[in-house]
């Protein structure tokens, strides 16, 4: 499995966690919505991440759904989401799930960590905690954790941490990033891949800076799908078009906290999930939001037709 991520190309899709009306999990969601990003056309599915919930679920929840995921994606490739405060419940996660078939985990970097020597100190621990034959994805997302990782530090977490083999990239501004970690390779560091993230709202430059696709949640998956693919294709005109017409409800969904709701409120009314419920505490859509969301649609829909989308 760890070739599989080191290689991953296409669209991974950051997918939410289903609860049903009363918060509990549902189980029974959780298969209409793998099936769902895959009839969409996704590559591989992330589980458990920030716009999935994760603080809010116990480990023995984490697992349960964790090992669903697993056994209804089929041979798709599924990440694993399991940073956590301390190594015990992080290795706990780790090792239930990877014993279910999960292709690796993903790790953010706690808020704790101050220092670039401390940063990559800590990747270092957790490569040795949980062992050289777990991949691991490096979630490089200052902008929620607090945590800037300069190119500088990432190389030495590259250099030094074998069993990293992905960059999940979502600094912002971070294009020139992208260009420097590839430009490293070229000068003889070895290559992992880079996914994107922040809801694709840069993927076709993202694309054309060298990412190898999106790790990313959007409840509208084949709009990246088919820009990634056009932009394989070199039709960057094409995919551009597709890219646009989308952009107006993608903008709308990268608020912070409140887009959560936002993507459960589409994604039920899509029949991808029962409920858009949003296990508390988190924000709840008013009137007002779902006029917006549905104006946003109805728009979304005009602009497709008319680019036979």
């Amino acid at each position: 499995m760890e070739c599989s991520l080191l290689d991953a190309r296409g669209v991974n899709v950051i997918a939410v966690t289903p609860f049903d009306s009363k918060g509990d999990l549902d189980i029974d969601s959780t298969g209409r919505m793998v099936d769902f990003y895959a009839e969409k056309g996704a590559d591989s599915l992330t589980i458990l991440g920030m716009m999935g919930e994760a603080p809010k679920l116990t480990v023995k929840e984490s697992i349960q759904f964790a090992k669903e995921v697993i056994t209804k994606a089929g041979g798709m490739p599924v990440v694993v989401g399991v940073s956590a405060p301390g190594l015990a419940a992080m290795k706990e996660l780790t090792s239930a799930t990877m014993d279910s078939g999960a292709a690796g985990v993903m790790i953010a970097p706690p808020h704790s960590l101050r220092t670039d020597d401390q940063i990559v100190s800590y990747y270092q621990m957790v490569g040795e905690e949980l062992g050289a034959k777990v991949p691991l994805v490096v979630q490089d997302f200052p902008l929620v954790t607090g945590i800037t990782m300069s190119n500088a530090v990432l190389g030495r977490i590259i250099d030094t941490v074998s069993n990293v083999v992905m960059l999940k990239h979502e600094d912002w501004p971070g294009l020139a990033k992208i260009s420097a970690l590839r430009s490293a390779e070229k000068n003889g560091r070895r290559r992992i891949s880079i996914l994107t993230g922040n809801g694709g709202l840069f993927l076709p430059e993202e694309i054309m800076r060298g990412a190898d696709g999106a790790m990313t949640g959007f409840a509208y998956p084949e709009m990246m799908i088919t820009v990634y693919r056009l932009m394989c294709e070199g039709k960057i005109e094409q995919a551009q078009d597709c890219f646009d017409a989308y952009l107006p409800y993608a903008r709308y969904e990268q608020q912070p906290g409140f887009g959560l709701a936002a993507r459960k409120y589409v994604l039920a009314k899509r029949g991808a999930i029962q409920s858009d419920m949003i296990r508390r505490p988190g924000p709840k859509l008013s009137v007002d939001d779902v006029a917006d969301i549905e104006r946003l649609l109805a728009r979304q829909e005009k602009r497709l037709k008319e680019l036979a989308l």
